[in-house]
């Protein structure tokens, strides 16, 4: 029930294009889980790949529609300080992450925070971002394999009620692949 109250939360603003929502609804949890995922990819391979990346997958449009992304943004481009930029677009991968994550019901997230996934696939759908995922695709599934540490790193917390293994099959994920997924992360786990 707490997951419900925390991301019915969420305040929605109106904006001259139409119906902006406060991100405040994201789970904390997620997004601290995603935070670390990209971090993590990042200090291996280099911050300095994260703009294209986001410039790449066409992320402007839903950057600009909303306020919080688009100061971050404005700031993460215009600091002089390498560290202040690379946690800005940080941030950024981090809620449009959580934000997919959430409105593809990968490993039951929108399960667990219904309302939030709702939230998250109204908003994705309302930017034009359409079905694709593609930070999903980066960050959890790479050319060849899926990222099993990717995969654990992303699972939901052990401290779940025994009625959400129901909740999660009622949710009917639709990625590809993620039964193989959810083995990856049972493995690690185990």
């Amino acid at each position: 029930m707490e997951a419900v109250t925390h991301a019915a939360r969420g305040r929605r603003k109106a904006t001259s294009d139409g119906v902006q929502c406060d991100l405040a609804f994201l789970p904390e949890i997620l997004t601290r889980q995603c935070r670390s995922l990209i971090e993590s990819y990042h200090e291996v391979h280099g911050f300095a790949s994260l703009p294209n990346m986001l410039w790449q997958f066409r992320m402007g449009p839903l950057i600009e529609r909303h306020a919080e992304l688009r100061q971050l943004l404005r700031r993460a481009s215009t600091t002089r300080s390498a560290k202040k930029a690379n946690e800005g677009f940080v941030r950024i991968a981090t809620t449009i992450l959580s934000l997919e994550i959430l409105a593809s019901s990968f490993a039951g997230w929108s399960a667990i925070y219904p309302v939030a996934g709702e939230t998250a696939r109204d908003l994705l759908q309302r930017s034009a971002h359409g079905p694709h995922m593609p930070l999903m695709d980066f960050y959890l599934y790479p050319p060849k394999q899926i990222s099993a540490a990717a995969v654990a790193a992303l699972a939901p917390p052990h401290s779940r009620s025994t009625d959400e293994a129901g909740l999660y099959r009622a949710s009917k994920p639709e990625l590809q692949g993620e039964k193989r997924a959810l083995q990856y992360a049972s493995l690690l786990r185990g």
